[in-house]
């Protein structure tokens, strides 16, 4: 890797997966290795449509192939962490589709191993990358959102007719698109969290869970900030369009996700004429800071059938940066962003956060290993 100026990626579940084949495969610096999925069936199928020889049924296999840099893990939630882990072990760099884990002691796993070995992991968060995302950035970074004051963020979602795994998650144990954002603004971590369940969910599904919420509603502290933020997220029995929303309120401007898919976010101008402070807002795609040869993947998708795609809307141009931004964190030998102690944190304010419903809103911190890389 290091003498060749490219890496080589073996890309692991090949639903949500396949979608990411073809920018590695345009991707300068990038060369697809292999593909892995337990139907041999499906795995083919992908692997002739794509044109990619090494296919693998078996993960073990897979890491023991020495020609693999790095392993792009898209499977079922339940095996992001255990994957994650036998590939650092194989001494093979992760990046991993969220949630990093269902537990705080595999997330824990995880950051301890990438310090023991050196090798770099990040979690693959799309809103972080989202053209919303990187348009609200831009105005932090230039100062003209002023001074943060406030951030929320929303992901309600009806998992009805997905995988049937869905159906034993919990709302918060999936909450690092509403988490990342808020975080990832202002560059934080959070310190500690308090969460409220709200309403039920069907006997059939709070059994299978064993979560009766329909709502998990938290707040968030950020460690030495003081900025809070609120999060919100529903999976089952609570109608709402999906929306995946950020709202950044500051001294000088103020951000609001839309209320319906498709239509413009809103923008708030402080000390102007009540009337004008509100304007509607056109969010610019951000293919400019990618390799050209990627580019169009902010705007082209290749499996628009996907359940995902149909309700997220593309996840906000966000794939061929995730690509890049892993692949550049290689090649420079830097830490990725996020990286694995930013994306345990993440993962982690869910967890904690549905530990807090629990027993009534209590606060619960973070662990440790979250807070200091």
């Amino acid at each position: 890797m290091a003498n060749s100026g490219q890496v080589n990626v073996a890309i692991v579940g090949l639903g949500f997966g396949a979608e990411f084949i073809p920018i590695y495969q345009a991707h300068p610096k990038a060369h697809v290795e292999a593909i892995c999925r337990r139907n041999k069936a499906k795995l083919n199928e992908i692997g002739d449509a794509f044109g990619i020889a090494k296919r693998y049924t078996s993960y073990a296999r897979l890491l023991a192939d020495p020609a693999i840099d790095f392993v792009h893990i898209n499977s079922p939630i339940p095996d992001h962490a255990p994957m994650s882990i036998a590939a650092l072990k194989a001494g093979k760099h992760v990046m991993c589709t969220v949630p990093m884990a269902t537990s705080i002691e595999e997330c824990k796993q995880i950051v301890s191993l990438v310090k023991k070995t050196g090798l770099k992991y990040m979690m693959a968060e799309t809103v972080v990358y989202s053209r919303e995302f990187l348009f609200i950035k831009e105005m932090y970074e230039k100062g003209e959102l002023g001074k943060v004051q406030y951030m929320q963020a929303s992901h309600p979602q009806d998992m009805e007719g997905w995988p049937e795994y869905w159906e034993r998650m919990i709302p918060m144990h999936y909450a690092t698109h509403v988490v990342s954002p808020v975080l990832g603004l202002v560059g934080g971590r959070a310190e500690y969290v308090s969460c409220f369940g709200s309403g039920t969910i069907n006997r059939r599904l709070a059994r299978k869970s064993g979560n009766p919420f329909a709502v998990e509603s938290c707040h968030i502290k950020i460690k030495d900030s003081d900025v809070a933020a609120h999060i919100w997220r529903f999976l089952f029995d609570t109608a709402r369009q999906y929306r995946e929303s950020f709202d950044v309120y500051g001294s000088k401007k103020s951000f609001e996700w839309t209320l319906v898919e498709g239509e413009e976010h809103i923008l708030h101008t402080a000390k102007k004429p009540e009337s004008e402070i509100p304007s509607r807002v056109t969010v610019p795609d951000y293919a400019h800071l990618l390799p050209e040869e990627i580019r169009k993947f902010t705007r082209s998708i290749q499996d628009a059938g996907h359940l995902s795609f149909i309700q997220g809307g593309g996840h906000g141009g966000s794939h061929p940066h995730l690509v890049n931004e892993f692949v550049s964190a290689l090649l420079e030998d830097r830490a990725p962003r996020p990286n694995a102690v930013t994306s345990a944190n993440w993962t982690c304010v869910g967890l904690c956060a549905h530990q807090s419903a629990q027993n009534g809103g209590k606060i619960v911190r973070l662990p440790a290993f979250t807070l200091t890389d």
